[in-house]
């Protein structure tokens, strides 16, 4: 029998710094940054990084590391070792290469083309072989593709050998009840979400573990990777509108470490 626990309602933005308040007044789900209930939080880059470098005193971002200074048009030569170029990776993931994670991506199009901070996202759960099972108006779906821009939580540590045997079992028969059937879908409560945090606290009470609520798992293991990303694209944007991006404040994208 599945836990009781109320429901979480699809995740809708206004912005991607309301994300936080958005998710937590109305979702009910399960780090350091973490990564999830038992492993520490990385991130795999799915796309180019971006630089980031100093001149003329002020920090500027690019794809590349021109030769000129975009501001003062002098030569990049420096001789300072903290002026020398930083690689900020991608935070976004190819979630078909991620084994038992937690996904979030938008419904439609990617973060960096098409996300504009309005639209909704989907989340979903991966099988040991990148397989995406995720719950919508048609039922449980199994996507080998569509997942390649995400962002990504995992699930189990990479020493759990037992509860890796066992976990595409566990998330075919979960995903096999009739409770995910295409009528009881209703968007607002009875959702993607609810899908993927029920799945979660079922293995922490399989595993003896205590079962998170959706204030804990959306500040732990959601929250920090949805600021990432958002300075991210900010950055990403910027860049390919302008070229390059200009920051006089402190680094506005830091990687995890």
């Amino acid at each position: 029998m599945l836990p009781s626990m109320m429901m979480s309602p699809s995740i809708r933005l206004l912005r991607w710094y309301e994300f936080a308040n958005c998710v937590m007044k109305k979702t009910k789900s399960p780090e350091t940054c973490s990564g999830g209930p038992g492993v520490r939080m990385q991130f795999s880059g799915a796309g180019k990084p971006l630089i980031k470098f100093r001149h003329c005193e002020r920090s500027i971002y690019s794809f590349s590391v021109p030769q000129c200074c975009p501001l003062c048009q002098g030569d990049m030569g420096s001789t300072r070792i903290e002026d020398a170029p930083i690689s900020i990776s991608d935070p976004f993931s190819n979630g078909h290469q991620e084994k038992c994670s937690f996904l979030l991506k938008p419904t439609r199009g990617t973060f960096l083309r098409e996300y504009d901070g309005k639209s909704d996202l989907h989340v979903g759960l991966t099988n040991t072989r990148g397989v995406v099972y995720n719950y919508n108006e048609h039922g449980i779906q199994r996507d080998e593709a569509g997942w390649e821009q995400s962002l990504s939580v995992p699930l189990v540590q990479p020493s759990m050998f037992g509860l890796m045997d066992q976990w595409d079992k566990y998330l075919e028969d979960f995903s096999a009840s009739p409770a995910w059937l295409p009528h009881r879908y209703e968007e607002n409560h009875y959702n993607c979400s609810s899908f993927a945090l029920t799945f979660i606290n079922c293995i922490l009470a399989m595993e003896g573990k205590e079962q998170l609520d959706k204030r804990e798992f959306t500040e732990k293991y959601v929250v920090p990777r949805t600021r990432l990303a958002s300075k991210y694209i900010m950055l990403y944007r910027a860049i390919q509108e302008r070229g390059f991006h200009v920051a006089d404040h402190p680094d506005p994208v830091t990687s995890p470490s």
